[in-house]
């Protein structure tokens, strides 16, 4: 009897990875002594760990994460001012489970956003929705009303949202209330991650008025972690053009 109908079908219903497998099983006589049930519960774990794949595909491309990175990548070292078991907690995606906040701070350039990216890598592999914005570029997409609306809603059921350059550039009344209505629809079911080179004490003053800004920090600040990076810009520690000093 050929295989081939088979294989059709199996590409049918949308079962690759089992497919490929079975190919493989076929032609190679390593599975031949194994029990049919043995056989069969290889295809379906193939299968698995392939659909499984995809979602992790899906959402680090939906997170849109500035950098590709894993917890191999960071340096934990206390001269940066990391808690190394702090850090690799965080990782375990416990946070975003509870619905807690996060803030990343520090002077530029000393790998807010990376650390920012090995936790929201984590985050997807965990399997949080994990999206990521400059927030000059999230308010800006904010201001425009044919997608506004829909953006505000796929932000509230998004489990982690990375703010990067927050507050670097003050923003309006409007930005702000745009803001809050954010804050205030996820505030309670998901987790913000806000990254910054303004310390906290100083982002009230930043917004243009009280009630607005009393709104959206009583939505932050109150249910956050804070890690708080220290030593020289990673850009210019990286830099093929470092030279040593004489």
């Amino acid at each position: 009897m050929s295989i081939q109908p088979l294989l059709e079908r199996l590409t049918l219903l949308r079962l690759p990875a089992f497919r490929a497998g079975l190919e493989e099983q076929l032609h190679n006589p390593k599975y031949i002594d194994l029990a049919f049930e043995e056989r069969l519960a290889i295809l379906v774990d193939l299968e698995i760990t392939r659909r499984s794949d995809r979602r992790l595909e899906r959402r680090v491309k939906v997170a849109n994460l500035p950098f590709s990175a894993s917890l191999e990548d960071l340096d934990l070292s206390a001269a940066r001012g990391l808690d190394r078991r702090f850090v690799l907690e965080l990782a375990q995606g416990d946070w975003i489970s509870r619905q807690l906040n996060l803030f990343v701070l520090g002077p530029t350039g000393v790998g807010k956003s990376f650390l920012a990216s090995t936790l929201g890598q984590s985050a997807c592999r965990m399997g949080f929705s994990t999206r990521y914005f400059r927030t000059a570029r999230l308010l800006h997409l904010l201001s425009q009303p044919e997608i506004a609306q829909q953006l505000i809603a796929e932000l509230a059921s998004t489990d982690l949202l990375i703010l990067d350059d927050w507050l670097r550039d003050p923003p309006s009344l409007d930005q702000a209330k745009n803001l809050l209505e954010i804050l205030d629809d996820r505030f309670g079911h998901s987790s913000t991650l806000v990254i910054s080179q303004i310390p906290v004490p100083e982002w009230y003053p930043c917004f243009p008025n009280p009630t607005v800004a009393d709104a959206i920090l009583d939505r932050l600040i109150h249910n956050a972690y804070r890690l708080n990076l220290e030593g020289e810009s990673q850009r210019k520690l990286r830099s093929p053009l470092r030279m040593s000093s004489t």
